[in-house]
């Protein structure tokens, strides 16, 4: 009875060599934060889908540009296509008041727009490089708490006259959970980060679409 208990996931855990258990409890952890930001980006990313076509929809319903640019200032958590058209159109009335011709009004809400494209692109990408880090050391970091713990049972094996499975076995399964522990963190790491980056795409390039043609808008404002 002790054997199968010893056997046991729980059992083997806490029967581990000390280098073994932390490097479970390492890997335990890089899973629960990584699946702290799967859950946070996944919020994020459906977020920027949804106020985008919300200010789309505003945007293309024929009201004036002025008053959608005061509505846009009296939100303090703009973002996406709406911080596009605020920096913009900021940028705009700015450089217009200022005289400068209409060559110069443009590139000035170009560099703006882009520089909020950029940030934009941070926000949505922002930790993203910690989920590819976990994905790619994860592995790793269980095949040294398997080759570890391989060893161990291994240097035990000289202090046993007669080695049978029972002898061998424990410290063989604890070894390959690090391993399995290991690709538990890292397949849905790989995953999320690789479907976030994809997803991160998609919307900056509804982003830079929005922000071509808001310039066409503005350039053909600047030249009346």
């Amino acid at each position: 009875m002790a054997v199968k208990e010893s056997l046991s996931i729980l059992g083997l855990v806490a029967h581990a060599s000390i280098p073994v258990q932390l490097v479970m409890l390492a890997l335990a952890a890089a899973s629960v934060y990584s699946w702290a930001l799967i859950i946070r980006y996944r919020r994020v990313h459906k977020l920027a889908r949804q106020e985008h076509a919300r200010f789309e929809e505003a945007f293309w319903s024929g009201n004036d540009l002025g008053a959608l640019y005061q509505k846009s200032q009296q939100n303090a958590e703009r973002q996406g296509s709406e911080a596009v058209f605020h920096a913009g159109f900021k940028e705009f009335i700015r450089l217009r008041q200022k005289g400068l011709s209409a060559d110069a009004q443009m590139q000035g809400v170009t560099r703006a727009m882009r520089v909020t494209l950029m940030q934009e692109q941070k926000r949505l990408e922002g930790d993203l490089s910690v989920l590819a880090s976990i994905g790619s050391s994860a592995p790793y970091v269980g095949l040294f708490g398997t080759v570890w713990g391989i060893m161990t049972s291994f240097i035990g094996l000289a202090s046993v006259e007669h080695a049978t499975l029972s002898v061998v076995a424990p410290g063989i399964a604890e070894a390959l959970i690090a391993t399995a522990i290991g690709l538990f963190a890292a397949i849905p790491a790989v995953l999320a980060f690789n479907h976030f980056i994809s997803s991160s795409d998609d919307i900056n390039n509804l982003y830079t679409i929005f922000a071509d043609e808001f310039s066409g808008i503005l350039h053909r404002e600047s030249h009346t």
